[in-house]
């Protein structure tokens, strides 16, 4: 099935995720030193980062005109809408800087090679990071899910300061208004 447009999206015909648990656990671990390839050819250690740092985490991207996944990607709660809300990111960047991230990352398990044409495509001003091996995934037991033989992350936010994950915004839905929620508890919570 090709892919209808990635960024307009009618939220009320998708279904919305519910809140498992799966992250839970997260507010008050830290960070564990992980490197992970970003889209901005470097490496990055989220453990090693001083300040505060935002990671939004998605299942994964799609590609305009490509197949999508599965037949029912949409119909899978929570999987639906990863570019827009990279895209909301991208544009609330420079007001999530202000409010006192230091650091922005996007973060899924697709390749860095995946990762960096989108990144080019959707104009991200942050890097993204690529988690293939779900090294930081199973270190901090983030909620996945499995779907079509591949273990994806699922949507959520963190907000870290000094390497500990201080909040976390899970289950994310819309994911076009994750960026203004992050933003909001941002402003309403500085450092």
């Amino acid at each position: 099935m090709t892919q209808p447009s990635l960024t307009d999206v009618d939220w009320s015909k998708i279904p919305a995720p519910e809140d498992d648990g799966g992250a839970a656990h997260l507010v008050g671990m830290t960070i564990p030193s992980v490197s992970l390839r970003a889209t901005n050819d470097t490496a990055v250690d989220l453990s090693e980062l001083r300040g505060r740092t935002v990671v939004f985490g998605y299942p994964r991207t799609g590609e305009p005109g490509k197949i999508g996944l599965t037949d029912d990607w949409d119909m899978i709660p929570g999987a639906r809408g990863c570019t827009p809300q990279a895209c909301s990111f991208r544009d609330l960047f420079r007001d999530l800087t202000s409010a006192g991230a230091q650091h922005v990352f996007g973060l899924s398990t697709q390749s860095n090679a995946y990762q960096t044409e989108m990144a080019a495509r959707l104009h991200l001003p942050f890097p993204v990071l690529s988690d293939e091996k779900l090294d930081l995934a199973d270190a901090l037991s983030l909620p996945t899910m499995d779907v079509a033989d591949l273990t994806l992350i699922k949507r959520l936010a963190l907000v870290v300061d000094d390497a500990v994950i201080t909040n976390v915004f899970y289950p994310v839905f819309p994911p076009d208004r994750n960026a203004g929620d992050v933003l909001e508890w941002l402003k309403a919570n500085p450092v």
